[in-house]
């Protein structure tokens, strides 16, 4: 049975942390009996050590309005709860009780429930991202939803605009008396689709891999560990564990651990990018914060460094091997190359001359 639906005032503080809610309402289906994963609970199944559904709903976390349809279990954030009826009646009752969760305006802008785009996915998406879920619900005015096609329609896949798909599925159900158990691509026949290629773009190819299998399941555990994503992956379930949204440029961190495991000791790198994290936690924990606590680690790293090297001059105070104190890495007085010139006049760079640096002079 359905949830009665929450106040309108209610569902649109669905969204998730860190932004404001973007007009749109994501539908997830997360019931089924996974058959061909011996019956186990799919949504549950772990990829990256964050579970599909939870990785489904972290694309789509500035919805104005989120519904699950299907058994409670824990998610990353509140979500609403629906059922289909009967429960295992198929992805079109599993729509109909979503819609009737979301109520009449969807958690949309007043005035536009019938053209607010709905999100409708399935929990096993586990490379859903929140790029290919903008693409999706920038529905075109002349369509009543997009839909990514990937040689064919994937309808669990889709954003439609609310009313029409409220007005197919009303149609189904007086045409064959019930929703239960019919195909999902009847609800495709009366609308007017804009079709999403897939290979337009590699999030959206990413985002059509769905699990059905174990086999697909130990395949997407593979993919994530690729190197062009493991770390990507890796910060995205690290955040989601502690509880944190914060988008910090991660090469800033890279090469704030690189120079302190370089310039001090390789057990120095974990250590000081921790002690950054507490700094920047002090100093109010936004993205910036974490940008300045690592420039002024960096900083020091450089500076040890070029104590170690004899590249530090007699008078450096803040730069890596500059002679005056200035903020050079290797230059006499300088500005911002890279060539040592070791001693105090700037003479014994990298050519002799003293300009290894951008300038090199006194």
């Amino acid at each position: 049975m359905t949830q009665p639906p929450a106040p309108p005032s209610v569902r649109r503080q669905q969204s998730g942390p860190g932004g404001a809610p973007r007009p749109y309402a994501a539908l997830v289906l997360a019931g089924g009996d996974a058959r061909r994963l011996g019956g186990v609970d799919k949504p549950a199944v772990t990829v990256g050590g964050r579970t599909l559904l939870d990785r489904v709903l972290a694309a789509c976390a500035d919805a104005a309005a989120t519904v699950v349809v299907g058994p409670r279990r824990p998610s990353c954030r509140p979500v609403l709860w629906a059922r289909e009826d009967p429960p295992g009646g198929g992805p079109l009752a599993a729509l109909h009780a979503g819609l009737e969760a979301l109520g009449e305006d969807g958690g949309g802008p007043d005035g536009a429930a019938g053209r607010t785009p709905v999100l409708v996915v399935s929990a096993d998406l586990p490379f859903l991202d929140a790029a290919t879920v903008g693409t999706l619900v920038t529905v075109p005015e002349d369509a009543e939803g997009a839909v990514l096609h990937d040689g064919r329609d994937q309808p669990l896949l889709a954003a439609y605009r609310m009313e029409p798909l409220r007005r197919e599925l009303a149609l189904l159900r007086t045409e064959y008396g019930h929703l239960s158990g019919l195909p999902l691509r009847l609800v495709l026949q009366g609308l007017r689709l804009h079709r999403v290629a897939a290979l337009s773009a590699p999030s959206l190819a990413a985002a059509a891999f769905d699990c059905d299998t174990w086999d697909d399941i130990v395949t997407a555990r593979a993919r994530i560990r690729e190197h062009d994503r493991v770390l990507d992956e890796w910060i995205a379930a690290a955040k989601a564990e502690l509880g944190i949204e914060l988008n910090v440029d991660t090469t800033v961190l890279l090469d704030l651990a690189r120079d302190a495991a370089h310039g001090v000791a390789r057990p120095a790198a974990p250590l000081t990018t921790f002690l950054a994290g507490y700094a920047a936690g002090r100093a109010g924990g936004s993205s910036v914060d974490v940008d300045e606590a690592a420039a002024a680690l960096t900083r020091l790293a450089r500076r040890w460094a070029a104590e170690a090297d004899g590249t530090g001059g007699r008078g450096g105070t803040t730069g890596a091997g500059e002679a005056d104190g200035t903020n050079g890495a290797g230059e006499a007085s300088g500005t911002n190359g890279a060539g040592k010139a070791g001693g105090a006049d700037g003479t014994t760079g990298n050519d002799e001359t003293g300009t290894a640096g951008n300038t090199g002079e006194r």
